[in-house]
């Protein structure tokens, strides 16, 4: 796939693998995080219900709106960017209280982010490549995570969860600006 023709799956694939490294830096540190505010493991589940509920509301919205966004871009660019700014946030994150609405939020970047990731992929498969394309997407997505999991641990163990979370944000802007400068008749 990364030296196939399609510059559109090409664009896709190297921007969502920057933004899933970001994603997955906290990966199971995320549990450690929300210890350092609360030291609960019942909101270490409250906090990640939350985001999952809340991602499955705003889906349903997405659902019923998304496909009248003409350029679905925008609504992935939103999701990069809603994450970015919840990822620069959680230091300051004073309580549970704080860090649950941080939480719907980010089911927000979810549920704008995903989908239309998703549609836009699918719409840009080459015919009779489909296979191929999703594998090379779900190969460059374990990749990243796998290697991201680690540094992740690194980088706490190191220099802690605030340097952290800046580069997550960091990332996800990345994304969000390589996504933002593309001809809008490429994506």
């Amino acid at each position: 796939m990364l030296f196939h023709e399609n510059k559109t799956l090409k664009i896709l694939l190297l921007f969502n693998g920057v933004f899933v490294f970001a994603s997955s830096l906290l990966g199971p540190l995320y549990a450690v995080f929300v210890e350092t505010i609360d030291g609960n493991i019942i909101s270490i589940s409250l906090a990640w219900s939350i985001f999952m509920l809340s991602a499955t509301f705003f889906m349903f919205l997405v659902r019923k709106y998304g496909d009248q966004v003409k350029e679905k871009e925008y609504l992935l660019m939103g999701g990069y960017l809603v994450r970015a700014l919840v990822w620069f946030a959680y230091p300051f994150v004073p309580s549970l209280g704080i860090l649950l609405l941080l939480q719907i939020l980010l089911g927000l970047g979810e549920a704008l982010g995903t989908p239309a990731y998703d549609a836009i992929f699918a719409k840009h498969l080459d015919k009779n490549r489909s296979v191929e394309e999703y594998t090379d997407r779900k190969l460059i997505v374990n990749l990243c995570s796998a290697i991201a999991i680690i540094v992740g641990g690194i980088i706490v163990a190191e220099v802690g969860f605030t340097v952290l979370f800046f580069i997550m944000g960091s990332l996800a802007l990345i994304s969000f600006v390589g996504i933002l400068i593309q001809p809008r008749k490429l994506i």
